[in-house]
């Protein structure tokens, strides 16, 4: 079956990394290759953490959009501001499983900057306007370059060390959330108060209470 299997698509704010607070259409693709998103196969999966459903099709304006066309459409019509700041950002699950060089024209087509968090397992198309990447544990990144590369603190099997080299413009700090956040945080700050190449990213759409 062809297309584009869509979770959600939604205007909302940026809650983390360095376009925290900025206005943006998010659209969510399922699926993912660390992890099929089952509570049940989470123990096993090459990424243990995730917090996001991205299983199914049921979230708001979700369903299988046939042509990139008709998803750039459905994308734009949740835009509410002016046309010269369009953003959307393409996340997952996993969006390089789907994301392809079509979309990504005709969201330009529509005037969008375009996002994309990736797990960087993947390779990406061209033209895209921001690539962030997050890696998770001991994955190989197949993105090793792009603007921002936000990791998730702590995680054994991914030290900051490991990407300090990489080619990107912006190396972010996130805290794992779960019950140990707190600590996560402390430690987080220490981390980057020692080296500055870091900076911390907060999930500020939890503390707000926006999606």
């Amino acid at each position: 079956m062809g297309g584009y299997a869509v979770k959600e698509i939604f205007l909302t704010l940026q809650g983390e990394g360095v376009h925290a607070g900025r206005a943006a259409v998010f659209c969510r693709f399922t699926g993912c290759n660390l992890w099929t998103g089952r509570e049940e196969d989470r123990p096993g999966a090459q990424c243990t953490f995730c917090d996001t459903d991205f299983v199914g099709m049921d979230g708001t304006k979700g369903g299988r959009y046939q042509t990139a066309d008709e998803l750039a459409k459905a994308i734009a019509s949740e835009w509410m501001g002016a046309e010269s700041r369009r953003f959307c950002v393409l996340t997952g699950g996993e969006p390089f499983l789907q994301v392809d060089a079509e979309l990504v024209a005709a969201l330009h087509d529509h005037g969008f900057e375009i996002a994309v968090e990736t797990n960087g397992t993947i390779a990406a198309p061209t033209g895209l306007d921001w690539i962030c990447v997050s890696p998770k544990g001991d994955t190989e990144l197949k993105v090793r370059t792009g603007q921002e590369l936000k990791l998730v603190y702590p995680q054994v099997d991914a030290p900051p060390e490991r990407f300090a080299g990489l080619g990107f413009e912006q190396f972010s700090l996130q805290p794992m959330d779960g019950p140990d956040a707190m600590e996560n945080t402390r430690r987080a700050i220490a981390y980057c108060l020692a080296h500055p190449q870091w900076r911390l990213s907060i999930q500020t759409h939890k503390l707000v209470g926006i999606r």
